[in-house]
């Protein structure tokens, strides 16, 4: 279990918190790219790691990330006009290019002049791929390179982008992702048909036979890759590695051939994220029967509303609860993946999770190896040790893997060829 000082130290991500200094060593996604779809368009509230933000695109197509206040009298940005290569304040007409210079201050006569003193108050790096806006929140001297993701190789056809705004910190969302054993319950059903997973083999069937998984985990350049072994058929183990990218990326298991899947958490404020569930296949188009269950099923992805980007199931209606469903069907009664996960996340001990309160058993060693990564990271760069993970780019082409292999066989040989990121 963590101290009470550990705990604040990881949850806490407002400037200046160790884990808010982390972050923003990392390039994050915090915008589909259809929200800003053409230059000139229609400025978009942002909010990150605590701080409110405005995005834009100006009339070249160059992409800004503003702190939200005008420093001339604090009117929020995103009343204002983009127009002519800059952002103009709704209020009284002080203009802003994307790299935060104040471009016009036309309601006084020393305008002209002063201006050249007038800067946002924040004004951060922002670039657009894998049909997300990505931004860069750390010190200029130590941005590293977007990270070599699939995602951001393939194009448009080959992938499609969720995006919801949760509740809940975003680390308890990241210790479930990380999280083998819930699977097993809280994603079953008791009428013997898995959720969202009617097609399941019997050898992936054993995710939900064998409820006791044990762990081989391996740090990486990247991260930390966690292998899950169950007993599966014939003297075989049945195994799912996910991909923990640091800071908050997971991947989560596949069977070769089939596509990835991917999430991310970016927090908005400790109690709040920013959740992209995003699929892709790294050498095909996404199938019509694929997109079909990610924009239409409600279980892999749940429904969401497209101008909000807020979930159908929330805790504000209990996550749309069916108890006769749980009686006779699902394990919770709850219809999204997702949000079966949030139900238990979102108020898991109250808005943060108070560690120092749990008890951990060895299901739980993959928590623990991402906590103590991140605990390690946070410490050296509150020691004066930049991170490694945010240049190592390269490093995260990587990719999940469900496999079942032989007994005697190591998981780390027997799926290398699958977890490194090679064509399918």
């Amino acid at each position: 279990m963590l101290t009470l000082e550990e705990n604040d130290s990881l949850t806490r991500i407002g400037a200046g918190t160790p884990m808010g200094e982390l972050y923003r060593r990392f390039w994050l996604p915090v915008l589909l790219a259809d929200e800003l779809p053409a230059p000139d368009a229609p400025p978009v509230r942002v909010q990150i790691l605590g701080e409110r933000l405005v995005a834009f695109r100006d009339s070249s197509g160059r992409i800004g990330v503003l702190d939200a206040r005008c420093p001339h009298r604090l009117a929020n940005l995103f009343w204002g006009r983009n127009e002519e290569g800059g952002l103009r304040c709704a209020y009284h007409g002080w203009k802003y290019d994307v790299d935060g210079r104040c471009m016009d201050i036309p309601n006084a006569p020393e305008g002209a002049s002063f201006k050249e003193k007038i800067e946002a108050f924040a004004a951060y790096p922002a670039r657009e791929a894998g049909g997300l806006i990505w931004v860069y929140m750390g010190p200029k001297e130590a941005m590293p390179e977007l990270p070599d993701l699939d995602l951001i190789r393939v194009p448009e056809s080959h992938r499609y982008i969720s995006k919801m705004f949760i509740g809940g910190n975003w680390l308890q969302g990241v210790e479930g992702d990380m999280d083998s054993s819930h699977v097993s319950f809280l994603h079953s059903r008791v009428d013997g048909v898995p959720a969202g997973l009617a097609a399941l083999d019997r050898v992936q069937a054993a995710i939900f036979v064998d409820k006791t998984p044990t762990w081989d985990i391996r740090d990486t350049e990247y991260g930390i890759m966690l292998g899950a072994q169950r007993n599966g058929p014939d003297g075989t183990y049945y195994w799912r590695i996910n991909q923990w990218l640091m800071p908050s990326f997971t991947m989560i298991a596949a069977r070769p051939g089939n596509p990835v899947h991917f999430q991310v958490r970016v927090p908005s404020d400790d109690e709040h994220q920013i959740y992209f569930r995003v699929v892709w296949h790294p050498s095909r188009p996404l199938s019509g029967e694929e997109l079909r269950n990610a924009r239409e099923d409600g279980v892999n992805f749940p429904f969401v509303d497209p101008v909000t980007f807020l979930p159908m199931e929330s805790m504000a209606n209990d996550y749309l609860i069916d108890r006769e469903s749980q009686r006779t069907s699902s394990f919770t009664g709850i219809n999204s993946i997702p949000a079966q996960d949030w139900a238990v996340q979102e108020e898991q001990g109250g808005p943060i999770f108070d560690r120092s309160l749990e008890h951990l058993v060895s299901a739980d060693a993959s928590i623990i190896a991402v906590r103590r990564r991140l605990l390690q990271t946070v410490r050296e760069l509150q020691e004066g040790t930049e991170p490694s993970e945010p240049h190592s780019g390269s490093g995260y082409h990587v990719r999940p893997i469900d496999i079942t292999l032989s007994a005697d066989v190591s998981v780390w040989d027997g799926a290398r060829d699958y977890y490194t990121a090679r064509a399918w």
